[in-house]
């Protein structure tokens, strides 16, 4: 294509465009279609989806995308380049893997799988095919959550106690996981993250209200180094949709309410002192005391934009330069390893689990 420049007409330099087959189109597929269809480096050749009501949707946003409800014409397809995997968490392995064994670039949804043999398999088969793994924890990508890590890499919080997370919901139920592999990827990768590891001790205890063996309500506690405890509540079964993180430090505290758009982060300057007097030792408690700070609370001013959006350009950048990804299969590895250590102490009835 021809353009003008101010001297002279010049051939435009041609955009390489990565072809992209997206395979499961229910909730969450739509959005990908979505964001990529609108991104100069991509171009969405196929979705797949097993409801044709979910294609015939997809055929009228998107009329120019070739859709079937056979998964393998998007994997078997040559002049695909990557596949984004949206499909009911039981399934992800072996689709990760098919897309994998067929050369393809992968994008699969959190989590990664729901057993962690699955995960180091696709970690493993990524590697020696050398092709880009990566798992859709997209709170990561969210500019309030990326706000917060830089505040704790400026101590603006202090030394971390602790930091405790609801993510509850009236629904939507669902029949393949328990409220566990729905909804704590997110705030296991959210916790990573900001932490900068993973914890080594965990303990959950959940119970199933409206379905036998599909735990709808958990409570779970999570034990990470440097003496840092978390607690995450997650629910289906809630009158509230919350979706919110407090962190706590000895100069600071910090609330994050994903659902407010306009002002995300609230940073209180409270906390508890101690006065100290100077004696060898205090007899009374006058002599040793604590003192609240209950100071103000400002809005820290983030440029909210959509986390898919970021997560999606950042895929297509690891796909073209081969670099480590964000949130990576490693990543996608240490979150299941963490899940399945909750998962065997709810099934124990709370008892602490050693992340393995």
């Amino acid at each position: 294509m021809l353009v003008y420049n101010k001297f002279c007409f010049v051939e435009e330099p041609k955009v390489k465009k990565i072809n992209l087959g997206i395979i499961g189109c229910g909730h969450w597929g739509p959005n990908y279609v979505r964001n990529f269809s609108t991104m100069p480096e991509a171009r969405v050749v196929w979705v797949s989806d097993l409801k044709e009501e979910r294609l015939t949707h997809i055929r009228q946003l998107f009329p120019g995308v070739k859709v079937s409800k056979d998964s393998n014409r998007v994997i078997n397809d040559d002049t695909i380049d990557a596949v984004v995997i949206a499909t009911p968490t039981v399934t992800h392995y072996k689709m990760a893997l098919r897309c994998l064994q067929a050369g393809k670039h992968v994008l699969v949804e959190k989590p990664m799988t729901t057993a962690i043999k699955e995960a180091e398999t696709l970690l493993s088969l990524a590697s020696r095919c050398k092709k880009t793994l990566m798992v859709g924890h997209t709170f990561t990508y969210n500019s309030a959550v990326q706000a917060i890590k830089e505040l704790i890499g400026q101590d603006k919080l202090g030394r971390l106690y602790y930091l405790y997370s609801s993510r509850t919901n009236l629904g939507p139920l669902r029949s393949d996981v328990n409220v566990l592999w729905d909804l704590a990827p997110h705030d296991v990768s959210v916790f990573s993250y900001l932490l900068g590891c993973l914890p080594v001790k965990v303990s959950a205890q959940g119970a199933s209200y409206l379905r036998k063996g599909i735990e709808d309500v958990v409570f779970i506690t999570l034990y990470f180094p440097r003496n840092i405890i978390a607690g995450i509540h997650l629910s289906w079964l809630n009158p509230r949709k919350v979706r919110e993180i407090t962190i706590v430090g000895n100069k600071k505290m910090l609330v994050f309410d994903d659902l407010n758009t306009a002002n995300p982060i609230y940073l209180y300057s409270k906390g508890v002192i101690r006065k100290q007097i100077s004696l060898p030792y205090y007899d009374t408690f006058g002599e040793f005391q604590y003192i609240i700070r209950d100071g103000d609370a400002t809005i820290p001013k983030v440029a909210m934009k959509e986390p898919l959006t970021a997560e999606c350009r950042h895929f297509l950048e690891c796909v073209m330069t081969r670099k480590e990804p964000h949130s990576s299969g490693r990543d996608g590895l240490n979150v299941v390893r963490v899940l399945a250590a909750i998962q065997s102490s709810l099934e124990d009835k709370g008892r602490l689990k050693e992340v393995r």
